[in-house]
């Protein structure tokens, strides 16, 4: 079973960046369809951006351009690399991944994705 370990959340001022990282166990993350996910306080979880098994693609509107995922095999390893970050970006960040097999990215339902981590807290602020 998959389990993950994230890191690199913090604070930023508008217009920053940072890079989290989602570190794998468990299984091979170039297995899975695998990506990121964002939860702001008093709303529903959303997908950020998702990759298939196969290195499709799916971002959300308001993270394109900005926000690049990438994996590393070598380190089983997923990341967010988040730029020009923006006030309503502020969330705790997930990642997940669908179970072995399904390798679609399903345009990044939360509803088919089966193993999370902790999160990580994201503040844009001034």
């Amino acid at each position: 079973q998959l389990q993950f370990v994230e890191s690199g959340g913090g604070l930023v001022h508008p217009g920053g960046s940072l890079r989290l990282s989602c570190a794998a166990s468990g299984s091979t993350l170039d297995y899975h369809a695998v990506g990121w996910f964002r939860q702001a306080p008093g709303k529903e979880r959303e997908g950020v951006v998702c990759i298939s098994s196969t290195g499709d693609t799916f971002y959300a509107d308001s993270v394109k351009g900005r926000f690049i995922i990438s994996r590393d095999n070598a380190k089983n390893t997923l990341y967010l690399h988040a730029n020009n970050l923006k006030p309503e970006d502020t969330a705790v960040y997930y990642c997940a991944a669908r179970k072995f097999g399904s390798n679609s990215h399903s345009r990044c339902s939360t509803y088919v994705y089966d193993y999370w981590g902790q999160g990580t807290q994201v503040t844009v602020s001034s």
